[in-house]
């Protein structure tokens, strides 16, 4: 098995990244390096950590996840479920 990509994450309004490796959802990295984002479910329903992605690409490993069409259309993402495919930079929680 391959060893993961780690990309570079940062938040917009931070100049700090942190590291993103692309085995694990954006939030944990997010957690591990000391940013405490909104969460509850950490499965994709909750929606409570919905930002949006400025910049960079992520997939997700469940079928849907609890976006809309348009949500996705205007670049919203779940972080608790998305894992980055390149470097990413995200808004803070909409909420």
């Amino acid at each position: 098995m391959d060893a993961p990509l780690v990309f570079t994450a940062r938040y917009e309004d931070d100049d700090r990244g942190f590291a993103a490796p692309s085995d694990l959802p954006l939030l944990v990295a997010a957690e591990q390096a000391g940013h405490v984002p909104l969460n509850s479910c950490r499965n994709g329903t909750c929606r409570t950590c919905l930002c949006r992605l400025r910049s960079g690409k992520v997939a997700y490993r469940i079928a849907w996840p609890g976006l809309s069409l348009e949500e996705k259309a205007e670049d919203y993402i779940l972080p608790c479920v998305a894992y980055p495919l390149s470097d990413v930079v995200l808004t803070d929680s909409v909420f």
